[in-house]
């Protein structure tokens, strides 16, 4: 069960509570009973095994993508002709 943070809008009571995904938020402050507001942290990502960081896809000399190239391309041949169509067939 995750834990979650709140702190006391009014006097400013923070503390820490265990709750189950289905139970709901706290709304009062067990010190004042002034209103409570839910506290968000960063969460902490651990990121295991190859692909995650930047030298994980390169080689050992250098990028492995391929330079453009220095002249433009020729342009491409003009298509083929689109076949004729033919004539529906007579009944």
């Amino acid at each position: 069960m995750p834990t979650y943070a709140y702190a006391c809008k009014d006097c400013g009571h923070a503390f820490d509570i265990v709750q189950s995904f289905s139970d709901s938020s706290l709304t009062s402050c067990p010190e004042c009973q002034g209103t409570l507001r839910k506290k968000f942290n960063s969460v902490g990502v651990v990121f295991k095994g190859s692909g995650f960081y930047r030298t994980d896809s390169r080689d050992s000399k250098g990028s492995s993508v391929s330079p453009a190239p220095a002249t433009p391309a020729a342009a491409p041949a003009a298509p083929a002709a689109a076949p004729a169509a033919s004539a529906p067939a007579a009944g």
